[in-house]
């Protein structure tokens, strides 16, 4: 067995207070004996509106806040895994040629992530025909092993993308193009997916069940999120749970919580209530969330704020891969679909 822990913090649109949200974890995390710290989806920054968000975003390679939670993953000799944004010029897909009607562009290369936001004409030599290109971005996790380094082949960019009420993630979020094959921690063999892509059991079920990863499945399967509330409440523990239980596989959900600003000019409120759930379905870890601050008025996200003591919270669990094994052994899964 070996300690996760799981923390949870409130971004803004200032990655240097996230980042130091986000150190204080690791050290937290750290003294508490864990192997891994796993933080939510965008713990880089949550902005404002979306031309903020591309103004925001860095690579990788000369992101402050990556390179701040390298260093402080070195100093503690702890694995960090955590959500961010990185920029992708990407290009308009001819209406002809769209297989998925959601996806209207597609990356250049990756090897153009560091280029400028600015957007660009380039013309096809055979056909005269102009292309734009523009800047997205991807939403990204990434894996810093506890030396400080980066595990590249561990990124993973999420896939299905958030549009619901007035949230548009694909306004300005470029959607990943493939599953990051399961890899090895200390705490076993990951499986990674973010936010959204909880909604749908395939992704799961790729990772941990299909015959392409069959001689070495995801064992933990992460989530790292920022669920609305009216989504949160209605569906987050019931999610975490159906994929634990019908992956038999433990599930890790670092969740944002609270208003991403200041109350009177930001709308935007996470739920919070990160969670970590057996490969039998039991809730392990659960943090906190938020509150009705004015319980005299009604219950909307005018009236919601994080509960004390939510933000920077903490939860540790240790990962037993025994009961991972015992789980699937007692009620084999035969698929004949």
């Amino acid at each position: 067995m070996a300690i996760a822990a799981v923390g949870q913090i409130c971004s803004t649109a200032s990655m240097a207070h996230n980042l130091e949200q986000c150190v204080r974890l690791v050290s937290k995390a750290a003294a508490a004996g864990a192997k891994v710290l796993f933080l939510p989806e965008a713990s880089d920054y949550i902005a404002t509106s979306g031309a903020q968000s591309l103004a925001l975003a860095k690579p990788v390679a000369s992101s402050p806040f990556v390179t701040g939670l390298q260093s402080a993953a070195a100093k503690h000799s702890l694995a960090v895994h955590v959500g961010i944004h990185v920029p992708v010029p990407v290009s308009a897909i001819a209406k002809g040629s769209i297989v998925n009607p959601l996806l209207t562009a597609a990356p250049q290369s990756t090897a153009a992530e560091s280029s400028s936001s600015n957007s660009s004409n380039t013309t096809t030599a055979t056909t005269g025909e102009t292309t734009t290109t523009t800047t997205k971005l991807y939403n990204r996790t990434i894996w810093i092993n506890e030396d400080g380094s980066l595990n590249d082949q561990a990124a993973y960019d999420k896939l299905h993308l958030f549009d619901y009420a007035t949230l548009r993630e694909s306004a300005t979020t470029q959607a990943g193009a493939a599953f990051t094959p399961p890899f090895p921690s200390a705490l076993g063999r990951i499986g990674s997916l973010i936010c959204f892509d909880l909604r749908f059991p395939e992704a799961a079920l790729h990772l941990t069940q299909s015959a392409a990863f069959a001689a070495e499945p995801a064992q933990v399967l992460l989530y790292p999120s920022a669920f609305t509330v009216p989504t949160g409440r209605a569906h987050w523990e019931v999610l975490l749970r159906s994929r634990a239980i019908e992956t038999q596989s433990w599930v890790v959900a670092a969740a944002q919580v609270g208003r991403h600003g200041d109350r009177d000019t930001v709308r935007r409120v996470s739920y919070g209530r990160s969670m970590v759930v057996d490969p039998w379905g039991r809730v392990v870890v659960e943090l906190k969330g938020v509150e009705n601050v004015n319980p005299n008025n009604n219950d909307t996200e005018e009236q919601l704020e994080a509960e004390d003591g939510a933000v920077g919270e903490m939860g540790l669990v240790d990962i037993d891969l025994g009961e991972w094994e015992q789980v699937r052994q007692k009620m084999p899964l035969v698929r004949r679909t």
